[in-house]
């Protein structure tokens, strides 16, 4: 890969980085062949709080490599929180402190599993592997129209204006579009519909990418309609989430259907069970009763199931979502479960964002619930099948959205770190043995360019630099190749630039 500007390239021996220090030889080589060698694959929260976890329990001479796909470490923190919620990433300070401070722990980006570098191969290298890449599919509708132009899914949509590399160059155009369907009711719909509905000013002092606070600066959008198969009670969306959207100044809010007013026994049960969801319906009913009003408006439509995307005759284009109407009624086991009632409507949408639920992604070598689209494991070791009683594969853990799929919060991932890293105590006598001299950079491909934390240094100052420039707290870098030039030679030049 040629750099941009006449830069050279990155080699791919990671001793170039450290100097062919002592310390290198330290952590690539194997003078001191007790030492436990560990690679966490992914650098997002559930990577970052299993490499502070295990530095804490193997104190003595452990080494852990930390290895993420993209340049920047951080993923979910940096690519999937809203940019209008900074305090939400402020771990990054803790994430930042753990790599710069301790001897023990060294991050490398640019390495993508199963290209730059192979799971067999990395397992041939370390006593442990473990895997916390996260989720970077989506589950699918499975309705005619979802493949249309201007039909995305909601990862695609926060990568984009995130300012994520492989999604910058998403064709969102807001210039022509009066209504947005969002599908689904957890709170990643929620920071969709808030995006698209507030002023672009109030997202301009944040850390945005510029080309998406340009696209909707020019944004027509006059509403937004939040849509989900289930009830109101069911929704997974939190209160406060839903309270800060609903309270939003400048917007209008319909709760279409009347679902506030249909709950069922079950329904009731529910929520005598849940303080949270009593909360949720508590933020809907004062919602409902105050009849705002707004030159944007959200729609929420409960018991409303996508049944196709319908596209103009010219060009195919999304032009608008037909829903099935549903209600509720219960289950053999009781719980509340939506029918169709025959009924449906059909909603103009110029856009439509798919908010079902993220989906992790298999790689080669990898035992994976294709089903339930984890890798099966107990207590965090892989197992070699989804079987009750499958045997364990040794030295091969997971954690996170990999290991429990995508649901919970940052700190969910505390608690799954603190189980895988409790099961590799629990089984470090089964853990293989590396050969002889191993070392991540004996695990890379050809021409690998691995970007340490040094090189993250440089690339975290240009963007804190080019942001304090127009009153942002960064401008992100969207493209890889400008990442890895400013990496190696520190350049700071506009990241917002392709």
């Amino acid at each position: 890969m040629a750099l941009a500007g006449g830069l050279a390239m990155l080699q791919c021996t990671l001793r170039q980085y450290n100097g062919a220090s002592r310390l290198a030889a330290r952590w690539f080589g194997t003078e001191a062949c007790d030492i436990k060698r560990i690679c966490i694959v992914g650098a997002g929260p559930a990577g970052f709080y299993t490499a502070d976890r295990l530095l804490k329990r193997f104190p003595e001479g452990s080494t852990v490599d930390l290895i993420d796909a993209l340049p920047s470490p951080f993923g979910l923190v940096r690519s999937g929180v809203a940019p209008d919620h900074p305090d939400t990433k402020n771990v990054i300070h803790q994430f930042s402190h753990l790599a710069g401070a301790s001897p023990h722990l060294r991050f490398f980006g640019n390495l993508r599993l199963g290209r730059e570098v192979q799971l067999d191969e990395l397992r041939r290298q370390y006593h442990a592997v473990v895997l916390a890449y996260g989720a970077e599919s989506d589950r699918s509708l499975g309705i005619p129209g979802e493949a249309a132009p201007g039909v995305y899914s909601a990862r695609e949509f926060v990568w984009w204006y995130n300012g994520h590399p492989s999604q910058a160059g998403l064709p969102i155009d807001l210039r022509s579009v009066q209504s947005v369907a969002v599908v689904g009711l957890g709170n990643v719909a929620l920071d969709c519909a808030r995006v698209l509905l507030q002023p672009p000013e109030r997202l301009a002092s944040t850390d945005i990418a510029e080309h998406a606070l340009r696209t909707l600066r020019r944004s027509a959008v006059t509403d937004v309609h939040v849509i989900g198969r289930r009830g109101p009670v069911q929704a997974s969306f939190t209160p406060k989430e839903l309270r800060e959207l609903l309270s939003m100044p400048g917007i209008g809010v319909q709760i279409h259907g009347g679902a506030l007013d249909t709950l069922t026994p079950a329904c009731r049960a529910e929520m005598e069970a849940s303080r949270i969801k009593r909360r949720v319906m508590e933020v809907l009913t004062k919602a409902e009763a105050a009849q705002r009003k707004g030159p944007r408006t959200l729609h929420l439509h409960f018991l409303s199931s996508p049944a196709s995307v319908e596209t103009r005759e010219e060009g195919g284009l999304a032009a608008g979502i037909k829903l099935e109407k549903q209600r509720l009624e219960a289950s053999p086991s009781g719980a509340a479960r939506s029918v169709p009632t025959g009924e449906s409507v059909l909603l103009p949408a110029d856009l439509v964002l798919k908010s079902i639920g993220y989906r992790s992604i298999p790689v080669p070598g990898l035992p994976f619930d294709a089903e339930r689209g984890v890798v099966p494991n107990r207590m965090g070791q892989v197992l070699e099948s989804a079987a009750a009683d499958a045997p364990a594969v040794p030295g091969l853990f997971v954690v996170g959205w990999l290991s429990r799929g995508p649901s919970g919060i940052i700190g969910t991932n505390l608690a799954d770190a603190e189980q895988t890293v409790e099961g590799m105590v629990r089984a470090q006598t089964d853990w293989p043995t590396p050969e002889r001299r191993a070392g991540l950079e004996r695990a890379l491909a050809p021409e690998s360019i691995a970007v340490p934390w040094a090189g993250w240094a440089r690339i975290d100052a240009a963007e804190v630099a080019a942001g304090e420039a127009v009153g942002k707290p960064r401008e992100k870098m969207t493209s890889v190749e400008r990442m890895l030039a400013c990496a190696e030679a520190g350049a700071a030049s506009a990241p917002g630039s392709p």
